[in-house]
């Protein structure tokens, strides 16, 4: 297919990319997903700004980065537990609604100018929680929605897709919403806008997998999860790389509105649309790995772009010119997507399916529950050595840690091939 003059796509790709939508029970969701998370991003662009505006700290905007997500540390592990015990489809709904009654709180409190910083922090931890029990059955639920293992790693790649499509839509309208009425508004708007994945959430019709019931504990079925991932090689490796990408790399997120403000000498526009180019090649990179039919490939594509994910944030950090912080920040978002949905895609395919939930849950963990730490330690050492050094000395340790793996990629290998062939 001809798109622009000396451009084409292969036949069939386009069908390549999307094939997990033969799922009536994916289509919906996707669908709903995608009101939601745009609402999410107008949001997140504004609750950065409003602390911002409010404070003028980087160590606030690291802290409150900090209250959202540290429970994750301490919940995620056992909601992952849970995510292999009970309905999935039933608690994604009831933690949907409570992050949608969480939104309309702190619109009232910005609304009305009552909103101060304890609030904010108070109802960031709310969040928190409630993110960190919808993150392991939200991401172990995507393989009950498919039903064919070959169409996994597409579906994982879409819906990442689908959440860096609202990250490069939502930042620049939230910016020009700033400007329009105000961070209130932006706040209101993500509530209404749970409403629509709420809507598809009830819609679909999937088969209630019957599940063993187990006797044994909580803090037992815990242990035994930690212990399979951490006596596999492979998958100790994979969680590895990305507790170190998430302590070092992700804090750097939080601290944008530094860098659209002080670096660049922009306004809220400048960091909507900073936040936009971010989105933007995660999307490119969503699509990339979505395009991607060879499952064997993707350790070494995990290894590539956890490298180009470090490199691309250093050299943003140090950048001063706008044109060049664009195009670093869009090869980080394009590493950085790429090589976190990639290392999810392996840990799918090679868990076994009855510890899929408490694994997935140490895979968001490894960056939901250690990212708080990264952020919190990020704001701390920007205090004495400025936001742009803090996040270029980070990226350093996610070089380090990439090429490190990279030695590791044999036994990654190996262990994707035994389960491939024992799965077809």
């Amino acid at each position: 297919m001809q798109v622009f003059r000396g451009i084409s796509i292969a036949p069939g790709t386009i069908k390549t990319i999307f094939r997990a939508f033969k799922y009536p029970n994916y289509r919906v969701f996707y669908y709903g997903q995608s009101v939601s998370l745009i609402g999410t991003w107008v949001q997140n662009i504004a609750m950065g700004w409003l602390i911002y505006r409010l404070t003028g700290s980087g160590l606030l905007l690291g802290t409150v980065a900090f209250a959202q997500q540290i429970p994750s540390l301490f919940i995620m592990p056992f909601a992952g537990v849970l995510a292999d015990r009970f309905n999935r489809l039933k608690v994604i709904i009831i933690s949907q609604a409570a992050a949608m009654i969480v939104a309309f709180i702190l619109a009232f409190f910005v609304l009305t100018d009552t909103v101060t910083i304890p609030i904010i922090l108070v109802l960031a931890a709310v969040n928190g929680i409630i993110l960190a029990f919808d993150t392991p059955f939200r991401n172990s639920f995507v393989p009950d929605m498919i039903t064919k293992k070959e169409d996994l790693s597409n579906a994982i790649a879409l819906n990442s897709s689908l959440f860096n499509l609202a990250r490069f839509i939502g930042p620049p309208i939230g910016g020009l919403l700033i400007v329009a009425v105000g961070e209130g508004w932006c706040f209101f708007i993500n509530g209404v806008s749970f409403l629509a994945v709420i809507i598809s959430l009830f819609a679909m019709k999937v088969k209630v997998k019957i599940r063993e019931r187990r006797k044994a504990s909580l803090l037992y079925e815990l242990k035994e999860g930690v212990f399979y991932a951490f006596k596999e090689k492979s998958l100790r490796y994979l969680l590895l790389l990305v507790g170190v990408s998430s302590l070092f790399g992700l804090p750097f997120q939080p601290l944008l509105p530094v860098f659209a403000a002080d670096v660049l000498k922009g306004e809220a526009e400048m960091l909507g649309l900073l936040t936009g180019a971010l989105g933007f090649g995660a999307l490119v990179g969503a699509f990339f790995l979505a395009a991607n039919k060879n499952i064997s490939s993707i350790p070494v594509i995990t290894f590539r772009t956890a490298l180009l994910f470090g490199a691309g944030l250093c050299i943003f950090a140090l950048s001063k010119s706008i044109a060049l912080s664009f195009i670093m920040i869009a090869a980080t978002g394009f590493g950085m997507i790429v090589h976190f949905n990639s290392t999810n895609s392996i840990i799918q395919n090679i868990s076994d399916e009855d510890k899929r939930g408490r694994v997935v849950a140490l895979y968001s963990l490894s960056f939901m529950g250690i990212t708080p730490l990264g952020s919190l330690l990020a704001g701390w050492v920007s205090e004495f050595i400025g936001v742009p050094y803090t996040v270029f000395a980070f990226s350093l340790f996610c070089i380090v840690s990439a090429l490190i793996f990279g030695k590791k990629l044999p036994v990654v290998f190996y262990k994707l091939a035994r389960k491939t062939k024992k799965n077809s």
